[in-house]
């Protein structure tokens, strides 16, 4: 045997232990994974094909599914023509919208405000901050349905005392979607506030210290430095703001029913009605799947801004 064909050999024999060390990696991995993989199939991912299958079909739930006719996308006309879900459609992009901008330039202030001044009992303030988010949606529905309760109400009382007549905070049509907007930034406020606070930390204070000696100020600090280096974490929270609204329920099941007048009935709710109240499954599952384009849609275009800002 040459030098050559010798050394060959040698690598060939080094190299097979670490190719089978590999495989039985690989092995144990996949074995280690089935358990969450077919959990995530057989309860997410064949749910998600059926709705799909079943958007294209007419069928009430209250029948077999044998009895299921196919009508291709006339549930997706109707997502745009049926007025209740015109409707609904409308008040959930009111909705986003209001929690946008009113959720994401307070959490940014209070973040500003806990991260860099000089305050004592920060870490307290943050941990009550974060309460709201932790704290079943049940138990603070029962404190904002006493909060907006007309006449003994704590809000109702308060407007009163300086002279307002109050309304109707979730019975009229012109406050209750607004009521829920309100509900909606103070229990996701902190959230959003500790996810821009790590955001902060990863700025580097000596861009700080240089911009004191330049003689820049706390509002040219913020903003010159701060923002476009957050801006990473803005756009985070925006998409975050944006599913999170987009799939609100909880606090329309328990506070308002959609009502008054259909005033609060949104995408998430009318599925939840279209399906289980009317049994229009077909109808139901075009919303669904309709609800999950949108939310695919703009988090591809926020992902596309984020990574373009990255480049820059």
């Amino acid at each position: 045997m040459t030098t050559i064909e010798r050394a060959t050999t040698e690598r060939r024999t080094a190299r097979a232990p670490k190719r089978k060390s590999v495989a039985s990696t690989r092995g144990w991995s996949a074995l280690f994974l089935s358990p969450a993989i077919i959990i995530i199939g057989v309860f997410i991912l064949i749910p998600m094909v059926m709705t799909v299958w079943i958007s294209f079909h007419e069928w009430s739930m209250f029948t077999p599914i044998t009895d299921m006719t196919w009508v291709g996308l006339e549930n997706y006309s109707g997502v745009f023509t049926d007025g209740t879900r015109v409707q609904a459609l409308g008040n959930t992009a009111m909705y986003v919208v209001l929690s946008i901008v009113i959720t994401v330039p307070f959490a940014l202030l209070i973040a500003l405000l806990l991260y860099f001044p000089k305050l004592k009992g920060k870490g307290l303030v943050r941990t009550l901050l974060f309460a709201t988010y932790v704290i079943p949606t049940i138990a603070i529905v029962i404190i904002w349905s006493n909060i907006y309760a007309p006449g003994y109400g704590p809000l109702s009382t308060m407007v009163a005392a300086v002279g307002i007549e109050p309304p109707g905070w979730l019975s009229d049509p012109n406050w209750a979607l607004v009521s829920l907007v309100i509900f909606n930034v103070w229990q996701m406020l902190g959230y959003y506030v500790i996810l821009l606070i790590a955001g902060l930390t990863q700025i580097n204070e000596e861009l700080y210290e240089a911009a004191r000696i330049d003689g820049a100020g706390f509002i040219r600090q913020t903003w010159s430095i701060t923002i476009p280096l957050l801006r990473p974490s803005l756009i985070f929270v925006v998409l975050m703001t944006f599913i999170n609204s987009i799939q609100v329920f909880d606090p329309i099941y328990l506070l308002t029913q959609g009502g008054p007048a259909n005033s609060t009935s949104m995408v998430s709710f009318e599925i939840q009605r279209t399906a289980f109240q009317y049994g229009m499954a077909g109808q139901s599952s075009a919303l669904a799947v309709s609800l999950f384009l949108m939310i695919i849609a703009v988090g591809a275009v926020l992902g596309i801004v984020m990574k373009g800002r990255a480049t820059r």
